[in-house]
């Protein structure tokens, strides 16, 4: 018969194979301030004496002084960040620290911390899209009348201001914002009392204990409560969401800083040099944060993958939530700071766009529709104009150089009226609800300004 041969090297290998402390001691304020609330509420109820819940309090409280201080030892060997506090209260208040688990399972004590680290967690990251939206705002109403070529397909297609372009980012930071509130409403449930799977044969107050812990709504099923991590899903999607929302900037602050494109001058502080070519500024943080979009990515799908088809209730698969968490949480919080930073110094080089802007085909959209009002069908016009700055690019021409002679060789409708449209004519023109004329910008800003003072206001309570 085969025999493995185990060591003390394995040993070890096998007991970090299944701790969890390394990590989820990050979770060490949420862990003391569930147990201090159960606690008190064990001491209402009268399953525990208020001395003891003094005592336990008491000892809990010392607990956390240690950890901030850095002078709390974790041990491995006891797993998880419950279980080393328990042991570290016994060592202080002896065994009435025992009476701290009654009617309290780790499995409804670790989905409590998740969800109070969790609700922190979504408020400091919608304080910082704030804080970037109100970056946003600001650079829009320096550069309100600043006017650019917009895109499709990588192809110069119509004017545009700057502004307009700029606000279409706050746009998706408001839909981010969105999804993190309901994110944050679906993560305000208060699971104590769910026990292991089933409840727990005492008479305690959950009411007492989600209140104590701010929360205001109860779970209603101890099945599900143990065994749900949708609303980390929910907050892993939409941070991949926002992420996508930054990566789609960052491509575009790449491109625009390109010597091709020469839009954008970068902040010194946002760039690195070549290690071979001196001559060379490098847009790295935007790399970077476009980069990072993959490992935020990778969590969703990690954890979508280890809840597929999970068996109610608790399984060890989920301590897997936790890392894959912590990550997204530091990756997406410090790339909002890095993309408010770059959006802030940022320099735009406003002749630069301008002159692009001026490019031959990019009023052809307005000719067509200037013929339309003269009576000719659309798809008519359309055709007229492509066939137009076809003739008037092989005659090295732009379209402001041709003769009014040349336009009705195309058409007969032109008239020298067709020599008034230039590019303010085309912005303006588009003075419909979310157009880039500049009332429609000015009074985007304007109500994007409002919006999001009000949030800040909102969240200064938190």
């Amino acid at each position: 018969m085969y025999h493995t041969n185990i060591n003390n090297s394995d040993n070890e290998i096998f007991q970090k194979f299944t701790e969890s402390v390394s990590y989820d001691r990050n979770l060490f304020k949420q862990d003391i301030k569930g147990s201090i609330a159960h606690a008190k509420m064990l001491a209402k109820q009268n399953i525990i004496s208020t001395d003891d819940a003094d005592k336990i309090c008491s000892g809990l409280y010392q607990i956390e002084k240690e950890i901030i201080n850095n002078k709390f030892i974790w041990k491995y060997e006891l797993e998880d960040i419950h279980m080393n506090i328990e042991s570290r209260l016994q060592e202080l208040i002896g065994d009435i620290a025992g009476k701290l688990h009654t009617a309290r399972s780790r499995n409804d004590q670790i989905a409590l911390d998740m969800r109070l680290f969790l609700k922190e967690t979504i408020v400091d990251t919608i304080k910082l899209l704030l804080e970037l939206q109100s970056t946003i705002i600001a650079r829009a109403e320096e550069n309100l009348d600043v006017i650019i070529p917009g895109y499709t397909h990588m192809q110069r297609a119509q004017p545009l201001l700057l502004s307009h372009h700029l606000m279409a980012y706050f746009n998706m930071f408001t839909r981010d914002i969105t999804r993190f509130e309901n994110n944050y409403s679906e993560t305000d449930v208060m699971p104590l009392g769910s026990g292991a799977l089933a409840g727990v044969p005492y008479s305690i107050d959950r009411e007492f204990i989600s209140k104590e812990l701010g929360f205001s709504k109860i779970s209603t099923n101890s099945m599900d409560s143990i065994s749900d991590r949708d609303y980390i899903l929910e907050f892993l999607f939409n941070s991949a969401t926002a992420m996508s929302h930054i990566s789609r900037i960052c491509e575009e602050i790449i491109l625009w800083s390109t010597q091709e494109f020469n839009f954008i001058s970068l902040d010194k502080r946002f760039t690195t040099g070549s290690s071979m070519m001196p001559q060379k500024r490098n847009p790295d943080f935007a790399e970077i944060s476009r980069g990072k979009i993959g490992r935020v990515y990778g969590s969703l799908i990690g954890l979508l993958t280890i809840i597929k088809g999970l068996p109610l209730t608790y399984n060890r698969d989920l301590q897997e939530d936790k890392e894959g968490l912590f990550d997204t949480i530091e990756t997406l919080q410090s790339t909002l700071k890095v993309m408010n930073g770059i959006i802030e110094t940022s320099t735009y080089n406003k002749e630069v766009m301008l002159k692009a802007a001026q490019d031959n085909s990019m009023l052809a959209t307005d000719m067509a529709d200037y013929l339309v009002n003269k009576g000719v069908p659309f798809r008519k016009a359309h055709e007229a104009m492509y066939l137009l700055v076809d003739y008037a690019n092989s005659s090295n021409k732009t379209l402001k150089e041709l003769s009014l002679d040349e336009y009705k060789n195309f058409l007969p409708e032109f008239e020298e009226d067709v020599f008034e449209i230039d590019l303010n004519h085309s912005i303006n023109q588009r003075n419909v609800t979310g157009g880039t004329s500049l009332e429609q910008v000015k009074n985007a800003i304007k109500n994007a300004k409002i919006k999001t003072e009000n949030k800040i206001n909102e969240y200064k309570k938190y």
